[in-house]
């Protein structure tokens, strides 16, 4: 039936909102070393811009410390430039054969400011579920104007939906939750 392909296509969606908003928050930077804040590095590497998890080995020998291993020796000059020109913040130290990032601790200022990126990312995530939840259910009732199912129908297929719309906020709340308390204890 379509409306039950609805109620799956609207499952898919929202868990793939819940895994976007993971990635997002691997990319916040919480005082320990995660090879994810370099997701986002791009390098230039004979002529193309190319991501850095491509061109290197990324290794995490000290609690705050990323170590990056380029496979051809020389891309280290771009890696290190790459690195310099993103957003992650941190100045790359280059021996001549690593990259070592020393990830800061991080300052009471600092931490509060990362929670209310945290904040910031989890309302994101919660108004692309109430998107998802509100395209759902207008797919469902033009599945009632083109007769294809009932009034209860409808009402059956809007509870199943807020069901899945309450549990993917949970499952976000519920990750914001651990993010919050990695910040406050690294």
């Amino acid at each position: 039936m379509a409306a039950d392909n609805v109620l799956k296509d609207t499952k898919g969606r929202m868990q793939k909102s819940i895994e976007a908003f993971q990635r997002e928050l691997g990319t916040i930077r919480a005082g320990v070393a995660n090879a994810s804040i370099l997701d986002r590095v791009s390098v230039e590497y004979y002529g193309a811009e190319t991501p850095l998890n491509q061109l290197a080995s990324i290794t995490i020998p000290e609690p705050r410390m990323l170590m990056i291993s380029p496979y051809d020796k020389s891309s280290l000059q771009n890696i290190e430039k790459g690195i310099l020109m993103s957003d992650v913040g941190i100045t790359p130290t280059n021996d001549g054969e690593v990259i070592r990032l020393v990830i800061p601790a991080l300052t009471k200022e600092r931490r509060e400011d990362l929670v209310k990126v945290v904040g910031k990312e989890q309302e994101n995530a919660k108004i692309a579920i109430r998107n998802i939840r509100r395209d759902a259910i207008d797919s469902v009732k033009k599945l009632e104007k083109a007769k294809e199912i009932t009034e209860d129908d409808v009402k059956r297929y809007e509870k199943d939906i807020q069901q899945l719309t309450d549990d993917s906020t949970k499952e976000i709340d519920r990750l914001t939750s651990l993010k919050e308390e990695e910040i406050r204890t690294n």
